[in-house]
C-alpha cells in the first residue's frame, strides 16, 4: 500500500516537471510574446465596442493576474531544478576532477531525483575523503618508522 502511494506520488511529481518544463519553454518562444501582444492589441482595440466598460477592464486585469500567479510558481519549480542540476554537476566536477556525461540532462529530472543524486555524490565525496585521511595516516606512520629505524 505504502509502496504503490510512493510511486502515484512519483509519478505525480514527474507529470508536474514534466509540465511544468515544457510550459516554461513554450514562455520563453518569441511566438508566446508575440501572441501576448496580439491579446494586448485585441483588447485595445475592443474598448471602444464595449465603451471602456468596467467589464472590459476587468477581462484584461483577471486574465493577466492568473498568468502572472501560475507563472511565479512555474518559474520558481524550473529555477529550483536548474539550480539543483546545476549543484550536482558542479559537485561532481569538485568531486572527481573530470565531466561524467552520466550528468548531462539532469535538469530535468524532478526535484526528489535530484536531492537523491545529490545525496549520492555527497556519499562518494565523503568516502573518498575518509580514504585520503586513511591513506595519509598510513604513509606517515610508514615515515615516523622509518625514522627511528
Amino acid at each position: 500500500m505504502l509502496q504503490s502511494h510512493q510511486e502515484s506520488d512519483r509519478r505525480h511529481r514527474r507529470l508536474f516537471a514534466s509540465i511544468a518544463n515544457k510550459a516554461s519553454q513554450a514562455a520563453g518562444r518569441a511566438s508566446t510574446f508575440v501572441l501576448a501582444c496580439a491579446v494586448i492589441v485585441i483588447w485595445a482595440v475592443t474598448g471602444p465596442l464595449f465603451r471602456f466598460s468596467d467589464t472590459w477592464q476587468l477581462v484584461i486585469n483577471t486574465g493577466t493576474t492568473i498568468v502572472t500567479f501560475l507563472m511565479v510558481f512555474l518559474i520558481q519549480n524550473s529555477q529550483n531544478r536548474d539550480s539543483a542540476a546545476i549543484q550536482v554537476k558542479l559537485d561532481e566536477l569538485i568531486r572527481t576532477g573530470i565531466v561524467q556525461n552520466s550528468f548531462v540532462g539532469i535538469e530535468h529530472l524532478t526535484a526528489d531525483e535530484l536531492e537523491d543524486l545529490r545525496a549520492r555524490c555527497e556519499e562518494r565525496a565523503k568516502a573518498v575523503a575518509e580514504d585520503v585521511v586513511e591513506r595519509k595516516t598510513v604513509t606517515a606512520g610508514r615515515g615516523r618508522r622509518a625514522a627511528t629505524d
